[in-house]
């Protein structure tokens, strides 16, 4: 009798590996020049026209780039966290060759298409003879050039790796960096020179990401199913199916948001690139309901009996649909849309450098009317609060507590980074150094006092299933974190001291401060490391998630009150200065209601000494109510130890005592024979 394993091989063998692939590329290389023509993506310009290879070519090129990047990005991910490994398979071993191939692909493709890119910004063919020396003096002056050859130099160390890795760390490790690849290149992207640009920049970021995983981990998943049978193959869709419902919510709303900002009105929809725009989105929906239509039936079917080729059609009927998606995404990003991206008439100062409008003056009522949405990290705030609610409701039903405090003060903390960011102190923090300052208080200060305290850690641990195979699952991966020695290295409470401080004053007396004030990326980096750093101050000192050992309470108040010392000095030193920190910016904003920006520098000052003092008073009495309960702990725990054993351990130091007072009788005794023979 055949046993159910060997039914479901037969039919994963009759479908070729390589179509699913081959499919793909067919429905890319037919959706492009259509979508091409119809975006009018490759007319010839008025003035410097590079010619037709170079207008063609840059499609072409981005197409394969965009491949490549994707089957690289997916063949890693499974590799490293999705696909189950046994003493008898290589399967790991086999995608990340495969990704390392891919990479390889991806980082020429990049090459070739930042020369054809440099030729269709200066306006010559390739091939005239003064395109080399202006391409080796001015590719990496121009943004889009450099972010690509950026990609293509990171796509090159993941090859490497790609090509000798063997662990899955070093598999998790090139998966993320593949994906950090990808950031770049929505700087160099359309969206980059919309009005809104930090909103633009973001949503294509997250569009990129997730379409990259989402199309890669199918194409991944088609490629690598010979390979798996069984429950194998059932346990990798599955949690693929969990990945690729993420990437549908982001590329949705992602792209719904860069729409809304292209396109403008719904009468643009009647346009050329409003048509691009119905494709992509019947594309989106057709996906939807075939993701909907693998989740309800296929995905059952692949426990144990065979799917027959129901499971290959449907992945090779998203490919085909993806890759049209694809094509008409490189075609968009270089057909013109409806909204305008001329630069702005007679725009202030302040808009030139920072690409937001100049704000009215600042007034006591400001503080509560003032709002920008910044969508980005209004969806992460969401999703972690969503995250965090789904994993206490879990506990709950399975009957397990969970305090109710620790919810609402991770709730507290996501509204008040929101406020800091969108609210008074990010708006007008982007032109006054005294707000900026603000800011920069409220986020990597006040805000880690709301998100420590909720022990995000210790709930996923105890909600997120492990899995047997010993594959990374989200648990896994939580774990490999907080145990790692990179941690254990950062998490000393001196490091995350040091981090924490130092850093601070490197960023605002370096030209780092500068770039997070005039640049998108500057300020993003800048935003993760106040909020990372300062979480990491507040952890050491009084989080209760698991991780290195904690120091004792002593120690902790030792480093609490040195950092706060230093923490005062920096605000008094900036008090008093007498020269400005980002001249270049400051002294060119030239806001009209802001006439003396040395003076707003020193309550900049004020600000960082005076904010500091509320949360070092709270760190000290959280360290010292964390002491108080840790003494209080170890004493019931002894007295429950005491109960178990009848109080075993007194009893053996009282035995202890009673042994030293023996040894001590013996002695006397000794001592007075060895003076009574001495007489």
């Amino acid at each position: 009798m055949t046993s159910p394993a060997a039914v479901s091989v037969r039919p994963q063998a009759a479908t070729p590996a390589r179509l699913p692939g081959v499919a793909l590329v067919v429905a890319v290389l037919l959706a492009l020049p259509l979508a091409a023509a119809v975006g009018q993506a490759a007319v010839a310009p008025v003035v410097g026209d590079p010619g037709g290879v170079v207008r063609w070519g840059v499609l072409y090129a981005r197409v394969l780039h965009d491949v490549a990047a994707a089957v690289t990005v997916g063949l890693l991910v499974l590799a490293a966290f999705l696909v189950p490994e046994t003493t008898r398979t290589r399967r790991r071993i086999t995608a990340t060759r495969l990704a390392g191939v891919a990479a390889g692909v991806w980082a020429v493709a990049g090459a070739v298409g930042a020369v054809f890119g440099m030729a269709t910004l200066i306006g010559i063919p390739v091939r005239d003879p003064g395109f080399a020396q202006q391409f080796t003096t001015f590719a990496w002056q121009l943004l889009p050039i450099r972010e690509v050859l950026l990609t293509s130099g990171l796509a090159a160390l993941v090859c490497i790796g790609a090509l000798v890795a063997t662990t899955r760390a070093g598999m998790a490790w090139l998966a993320t960096i593949a994906v950090v690849a990808l950031l770049p290149l929505a700087l160099a992207g359309h969206a980059a020179g919309a009005t809104d640009h930090g909103t633009a920049v973001n949503a294509l970021a997250v569009h990129l990401v997730a379409v990259t995983v989402w199309v890669g981990g199918l194409l991944a998943l088609a490629v690598l199913r010979p390979l798996l049978a069984g429950s194998d193959l059932a346990a990798t869709a599955q949690r693929f199916s969990v990945l690729a419902g993420w990437c549908f919510a982001a590329v949705a709303a992602s792209g719904v948001q860069s729409a809304f900002l292209r396109v403008g009105t719904w009468s643009d929809l009647g346009t050329r690139y409003g048509a691009l725009v119905i494709v992509k989105t019947l594309a989106l929906v057709l996906l939807g309901v075939a993701g909907y239509l693998h989740r309800r039936s296929l995905l059952s079917r692949l426990r144990g009996a065979s799917p027959g080729t129901a499971f290959a059609r449907l992945v090779v009927a998203e490919l085909v649909v993806m890759g049209i998606a694809m094509g008409t995404a490189v075609a968009m990003a270089r057909s013109a849309p409806p909204v305008s991206e001329a630069p702005v008439a007679d725009a202030t100062p302040a808009y030139n450098l920072t690409g937001y409008p100049e704000p009215v003056p600042l007034t006591g009522s400001s503080w509560f009317t003032t709002w920008t949405t910044d969508w980005f990290w209004l969806a992460v705030a969401l999703v972690a609060v969503g995250l965090y609610v789904a994993g206490v409701v879990r506990l709950r039903r399975r009957g397990d507590a969970w305090p109710v405090h620790r919810t609402i003060v991770w709730v507290l903390g996501w509204a008040v980074l929101l406020y800091a960011v969108c609210g008074a102190p990010g708006v007008y923090g982007r032109v006054l150094f005294s707000m900026h300052m603000v800011m920069h208080m409220v986020v990597a200060m006040l805000v880690p006092l709301f998100l420590v305290p909720a022990a995000p850690i210790l709930l996923a641990l105890r909600t997120l299933p492990s899995r047997p195979d010993k594959t990374w699952g989200p648990r896994e991966v939580v774990l490999q974190v907080v145990h790692s020695r990179v941690f254990r290295a950062i998490a000393n409470p001196v490091v995350a001291a040091a981090l924490f401080f130092f850093s601070l004053a490197i960023f605002y007396y370096s030209p780092l401060f500068e770039l997070a004030l005039r640049t998108h990326t500057g300020h993003m980096l800048m935003m993760f490391h106040f909020l990372l750093s300062g979480y990491l101050f507040v952890w050491v000192l009084v989080g209760i998630d698991p991780g290195p050992k904690k120091w004792s309470p002593l120690m902790l108040l030792v480093i609490l009150f040195a950092t706060m010392s230093f923490h005062a000095f920096f605000g008094v030193v900036m008090t008093g200065s007498t020269t400005i920190l980002a001249p270049d910016f400051f002294e060119v904003v030239k806001l009209p209601w802001m006439t003396d920006p040395l003076q707003d520098q020193k309550e900049a000052g004020a600000v960082a000494w005076g904010i500091g003092e509320a949360p070092t008073l709270a760190l000290t009495l959280m360290v010292a109510v964390a002491w108080v309960r840790s003494d209080r702990d170890e004493t019931r725990r002894k007295d429950r130890q005491a109960d178990r054993d009848g109080d075993a351990e007194l009893a053996a130091y009282n035995a202890h005592l009673a042994e030293l007072r023996r040894r001590e009788e013996r002695q006397r005794r000794r001592e007075q024979g060895d003076q009574g023979d001495g007489r």
